[in-house]
C-alpha cells in the first residue's frame, strides 16, 4: 500500500542541489506537520541532485515517520519532479513548496481553508523579497502568460500551492507546465483561488533560475500551452455499468 494514502495531504518538495537547506526543511516542515490543519506528510523528490542532497534526505526520512522520498534517475526539471510527486501521491490533496523555503509551510493552512471549494488554491507572494530585476522579469512573464492563457492568475510562480489530487493527476505535464497550473485547472472545468502568503529571501543554497528560464522559457511555453489547449480532450462519463454488480 502506498504510505501517502494514510494522509489527507502530501506536501511535495522538489529538491535539486539543496544540501544546505535540508536541515532547515527538516525543522520547518516537521514543526508544521505537528499542527497542520489536516493530517499531512512530506514527499521529497530528489531531481538528480549532484551534491549530498539525497544522502541528507534519506537521513531526515529515517528519523521522521511522516517524511518520504523518491529520487529521479537524472535531473529532469521542476515540472518533471512535480509530476513525479503527484503521480506517487495517494492522498486527497497534494501540496507544493520549494526547497529554498522562501515561502512558509505554515501558510499551507491558509490555502487549505479554501481547498474545499476549489480544485487549486495558489499563493500570491506578498512583499516579495527578491531583487528588483527578478520582480521585473516575473511581472513581464506573468503579464504575457495572462494575455496568452486568459487564466487571470496573478503569480503562477509562487512556490506554495494545494491541489485536489484527482485534478492534479489529470494534468498533461510538459516542461514548464508548472507555470500553467491555474490554466490547466480551468481547462478541466475546475476553479482556483488565490491567497496572499508570506515571502522571504533565500538564506542558503543558490537559485537555479536565471534570465533564460525565468523570462525566455515562459514566453516559449505559452505557445506550447496554446497549441495543447486547442487539442485538449475533456470529457465526462454520463452512464456506465462497469461498476455495476447486478
Amino acid at each position: 500500500m502506498n504510505k501517502t494514502s494514510a494522509y489527507k495531504m502530501t506536501i511535495i518538495v522538489p529538491v535539486y542541489n539543496e544540501e544546505d537547506n535540508i536541515d532547515a526543511l527538516n525543522q520547518r516542515l516537521g514543526d508544521y506537520l505537528k499542527s497542520s490543519a489536516c493530517k499531512s506528510c512530506v514527499l521529497f523528490v530528489n531531481d538528480g541532485s549532484r551534491d549530498n542532497s539525497l544522502a541528507y534526505i534519506k537521513e531526515v526520512c529515517r528519523h521522521n515517520p511522516d517524511f518520504y522520498y523518491i529520487s529521479l534517475g537524472k535531473n529532469s526539471g521542476l515540472s518533471a519532479a512535480l509530476k513525479a510527486g503527484i503521480d506517487e501521491a495517494c492522498s486527497e490533496y497534494v501540496g507544493y513548496i520549494d526547497a529554498d523555503l522562501q515561502t512558509d509551510p505554515d501558510d499551507f493552512d491558509l490555502l487549505l481553508a479554501q481547498i474545499h471549494d476549489h480544485a487549486l488554491v495558489t499563493g500570491i507572494r506578498a512583499n516579495r523579497k527578491d531583487t528588483a530585476f527578478k520582480r521585473l522579469q516575473s511581472r513581464i512573464a506573468n503579464g504575457f502568460r495572462r494575455m496568452m492563457t486568459d487564466d487571470g492568475a496573478a503569480d503562477t510562480g509562487c512556490p506554495l500551492k494545494v491541489m485536489r489530487t484527482d485534478y492534479a493527476k489529470r494534468i498533461p505535464f510538459f516542461k514548464g507546465l508548472h507555470r500553467f497550473l491555474p490554466a490547466m485547472i480551468l481547462l478541466q472545468g475546475g476553479t482556483y483561488a488565490q491567497v496572499a502568503v508570506r515571502h522571504y529571501p533565500r538564506t542558503a543554497g543558490v537559485s537555479k533560475y536565471h534570465l533564460a528560464n525565468r523570462l525566455v522559457a515562459p514566453f516559449v511555453d505559452c505557445f506550447a500551452y496554446r497549441w495543447m489547449r486547442s487539442r485538449y480532450i475533456n470529457y465526462t462519463i454520463a452512464q456506465s455499468n462497469v461498476g455495476d454488480n447486478d
